[in-house]
């Protein structure tokens, strides 16, 4: 069998486009439009691009984009007083800082710091908090877990009653979508580098989420035929046949496990688009939530 692809870019461009009307449709009645401030200490050149590409995008759905940048030896203090004149500004709905943040700096602290309300990535305990616990609705969703589950929702994919099998357990992705999944009425098991036969548990796998930051480390063998495969992993693999020197893998071997699967996304081109567009999503969600004009 060969498995259906779950385009992400043509998803994320849908998504913009309803965040688009929505941002269109407050400014039209008076509110000022949503404003995401986006930090970036030091200069890790993949975090610029990030950064850039939120504040493009941000701009080309009508929100207005704060950009901060800071030297890479900007002290913890000095973050932490950014942030809070960040959270008294009205205009600023959501608050973004760019990591890995240098090694003076506790992310940890750094993300408690910015306000609940203007969370939009989702990291704040509070917001965490609210995501696992049963019969509460979360203010947001952490984007990348909320692009996964707009794209299995697309594709109409049954999760109640289904085993789902995350691979991975980081706050970033691997925990949220768990709870996303149980939330679902999906039965959840997180595995790990600890897993006992992780290729046993991932076969076992109706929904298998891949994030763990390692080239096609999930092989085709690995998955149970007709199981949707989300990968998030995006990996540089070198490739001299390559224009750069390389070239971008997921987590998993996409052309074994496009064979065996039903459906699976793409690296890249797959949960990667989802990640703005619902960060998108979030800052609008954000300026609702504050009201005002």
């Amino acid at each position: 069998m060969s498995a259906t692809i779950l385009d992400g870019k043509a998803l994320a461009a849908k998504v913009r486009a309803e965040t688009t009307a929505k941002v269109a449709a407050r400014t039209a009645a008076g509110k000022a439009p949503p404003g995401l401030a986006t930090v970036l200490v030091g200069n890790d050149p993949a975090s610029e691009t990030y950064v850039r590409n939120k504040r493009k995008s941000s701009e080309e759905v009508g929100m207005v984009s704060f950009g901060y940048e800071m030297p890479a030896e900007t002290s913890q203090e000095e973050l932490l007083k950014l942030i809070a004149e960040l959270n008294a500004r009205p205009e600023v709905h959501g608050i973004l800082v760019q990591v890995p943040l240098p090694k003076q700096i506790e992310a940890a602290a750094i993300q408690s710091a910015i306000s609940p309300k203007k969370d939009v990535d989702c990291l704040h305990p509070e917001n965490i908090g609210y995501l696992a616990q049963k019969g509460r609705e979360p203010r947001f969703v952490s984007c990348t877990p909320a692009g996964i589950m707009r794209m299995l929702a697309e594709a109409g994919v049954k999760l109640s009653g289904a085993n789902a099998v995350v691979l991975g357990r980081s706050n970033i992705v691997g925990m949220p979508i768990a709870l996303l999944l149980i939330k679902a009425d999906a039965t959840v098991t997180v595995a790990h580098s600890r897993t006992q036969d992780l290729p046993a548990v991932c076969r076992e796998a109706d929904v298998l989420v891949a994030a763990v930051g390692k080239a096609e480390m999930v092989r085709g063998e690995w998955v149970k035929p007709g199981a949707v495969v989300i990968d998030v992993g995006v990996n540089r693999m070198e490739d001299a046949s390559a224009k750069r020197g390389y070239r971008l893998v997921g987590d998993v071997a996409f052309a074994e496990a496009s064979q065996v699967a039903s459906a699976i996304t793409p690296v890249p081109g797959g949960v990667g688009p989802m990640t703005i567009a619902m960060l998108l999503e979030n800052t609008y969600h954000a300026a609702e939530l504050a009201g005002g004009s």
